[in-house]
């Protein structure tokens, strides 16, 4: 068979431009507002980098930008994302519980006790229950934080050192559970929280382990550690614009599909269980700390459960106000 100069010059045109399509180099932008040296980039993000970069052959890869640098604060993040600011961003989903009322039942006290159980407990139920709530985005990860202590001022180990103390829920939603303990709900961000300790505007405030070291230095404020109190959570996500991502080459696109999800969020819930068991480690060598650390006793922490669940009564009559009939259901899968 012969080929014409035409066809062999045909031929080495199409097969360049293939090899070119192929060879596409892109970049994504992922915005955040923590600062860079959070375990949140060095882990989960990172390891988003370098699964994309190996998987697609160098030809897509990611730019981090910190601190908020593609927009001040947290509160707007999914929005940035929604219309294009950044490719991707990661943000807290109580500071727009409006957008996820039912991925924010993932932060009442059920089974879970840190962000691995509860994490997996989200995506057990994600696409039965969820999945809508992020159908503006490409969803890459939501996993959580186990808030399960309480950094105080005053001894609040009992239903009885609790009454009448000003405690920072680690969710607004959490505000019935906070009252049926007899405590007052104070909302409050992270940020302010060390100066709240401190000056006396708050008693306690809810707190994982990794909040009592650096970089937010609870320990330094406060007079008593609590443990073994019912346990909260702070759900996190990690999104991307749909629009950016049906614009990828299916190539890159599968890559992305691939590490999204599960295995995403699992490094989310690992970068913050990580985090915890450090500072475990730094608490358990600290010399010269004013605190007090206590363990609630079996009898409290009973007694502690039972205002829980009639706190959650609380909340969920209020979802059921709103029209989310099904939220007991939904509550229940979480902590099946």
């Amino acid at each position: 068979m012969k080929f014409s100069r035409f066809t062999l010059s045909a031929a080495l045109a199409i097969g360049l431009g293939v090899s070119a399509q192929t060879a596409t180099s892109e970049e994504l932008s992922v915005a955040t507002f923590l600062p860079p040296q959070h375990h949140t980039n060095t882990g989960m993000f990172t390891w988003f980098a370098e699964e994309i970069e190996k998987r697609s052959g160098g030809t897509l890869t990611m730019k981090l930008y910190p601190a908020g640098q593609l927009g001040a604060g947290p509160v707007q993040q999914y929005k940035r994302a929604v219309e294009g600011v950044a490719d991707i961003t990661f943000g807290v989903s109580g500071y727009t519980p409006a957008l996820f009322p039912k991925t924010m039942l993932a932060i009442l006290p059920g089974t879970a006790e840190n962000a691995d159980q509860s994490t997996r407990a989200i995506w057990n139920i994600y696409e039965e229950h969820l999945a809508d709530e992020y159908e503006d985005v490409k969803v890459l990860a939501v996993g959580t934080v186990a808030g399960n202590l309480f950094a105080a001022t005053r001894d609040v180990s009992t239903l009885g050192g609790m009454k009448g103390a000003k405690i920072v829920p680690f969710a607004a939603m959490t505000t019935p559970i906070i009252e049926a303990l007899g405590a007052v709900p104070v909302q409050m961000p992270v940020t302010e929280m060390y100066t709240g300790l401190s000056t006396g505007t708050i008693d306690a405030t809810t707190a994982s382990y990794n909040n009592i070291t650096q970089p937010w230095n609870f320990w330094d404020v406060s007079t008593y550690i609590v443990e073994n109190v019912p346990t909260t959570f702070a759900v996190t996500y990690a999104v991307m614009n749909k629009e950016r991502y049906m614009s990828l080459s299916d190539e890159h696109r599968a890559i992305i599909d691939e590490v999204a999800g599960l295995p995403m969020s699992l490094e989310l819930a690992k970068s913050f269980d990580g985090a915890d068991e450090v500072s475990k480690k730094l608490i358990s060598e600290a010399t010269g700390k004013n605190y007090e650390w206590i363990v609630v006793s079996d009898e409290e922490r009973a007694k502690m459960d039972a205002a829980v669940a009639e706190g959650l009564e609380a909340i969920f009559s209020d979802y059921e106000g709103r029209g989310i009939s099904n939220v007991r259901e939904i509550y229940e899968a979480l902590n099946r």
